[in-house]
């Protein structure tokens, strides 16, 4: 009795479909391609070729044509598809009338390429800085940085590979090293004093944890007797008033020996 009941609800089903014209096995109909925007169906953004979070040297060059077209700063110049990238693409494709959706794809790039030349080795990798007969770290080759050598005791402000300025450091003892590494500005602090050692930071600008680039009165006075507790410490007080102007959250700092 079930399995009669069971054929029966079945089969009226079926017949049901039948007489308002619709097949029971319709194929699907064609999805429509909608990149621009969503009417009523789901879009199909078209492929990306490079994105957010994509790497290597294809993106470099990528990288490297948008700052042809002056929407890119050569710092962002790093093989990495972030976010100062995809903000750089979204305002490419606005100017081309292309859906802003901040990656790259076919279109987009044959777009990008017919707008810009093959970048040469130069524009792909910028010659690093020389002072002195010696090459300051390649990572302070673009952009802004604060190229910092503890092997020569120096802080050197750098400009898409030009030194604008340079002046004496000093770093942390033994036990309170100064940290070696690529960061960036996190913040400033034009009147500083530290809680933790009561002690007078002006000009700071920090970059990794509690340790900043600052004017050090004890520098000045003791130069290199004396150590830091980890901070990079700057004796010249005009030119640190100068350069605390200069820098920006966010540029560059590169700790390293030569």
């Amino acid at each position: 009795m079930r399995k009669l009941l069971s054929g029966l609800v079945v089969g009226g089903a079926i017949a049901a479909l039948l007489s308002t014209g619709t097949s029971a096995t319709a194929a699907p109909q064609d999805l429509k391609t909608v990149p621009f925007e969503v009417s009523g169906e789901l879009p199909i953004y078209p492929k990306a070729l490079w994105k957010n979070g994509s790497s290597g040297t294809s993106v470099r060059k990528v990288e490297a044509r948008l700052v042809q077209l002056k929407l890119l700063e050569k710092r962002y110049l790093d093989n990495e598809f972030g976010t100062m990238t995809r903000s750089a693409v979204k305002k490419f494709q606005k100017s081309k009338g292309i859906p802003p959706l901040g990656y790259i794809d076919q279109n987009t790039w044959n777009q990008l390429v017919k707008v810009t030349h093959e970048p040469t080795q130069t524009e792909l990798y910028p010659p690093v800085p020389v002072v002195n007969g010696k090459k300051l770290d390649a990572r302070c080759a673009t952009g802004v940085a604060l190229c910092i050598d503890k092997t020569s005791r120096k802080l050197r402000y750098v400009v898409d590979g030009v030194v604008k300025m340079q002046m004496d450091v000093r770093f942390g003892a033994v036990k309170t090293a100064t940290r070696e590494g690529s960061f960036t500005v996190g913040w400033k602090s034009r009147n500083h004093v530290s809680k933790l050692y009561d002690s007078k930071m002006p000009y700071a600008m920090f970059f990794s944890g509690g340790q900043a680039v600052h004017y050090s009165s004890d520098f000045a006075a003791r130069g290199y007797n004396g150590a830091s507790h980890g901070c990079v410490n700057v004796r010249d007080l005009a030119k640190i008033k100068i350069l605390f102007d200069q820098i920006h959250v966010g540029d560059k700092v590169i700790v390293y020996r030569s």
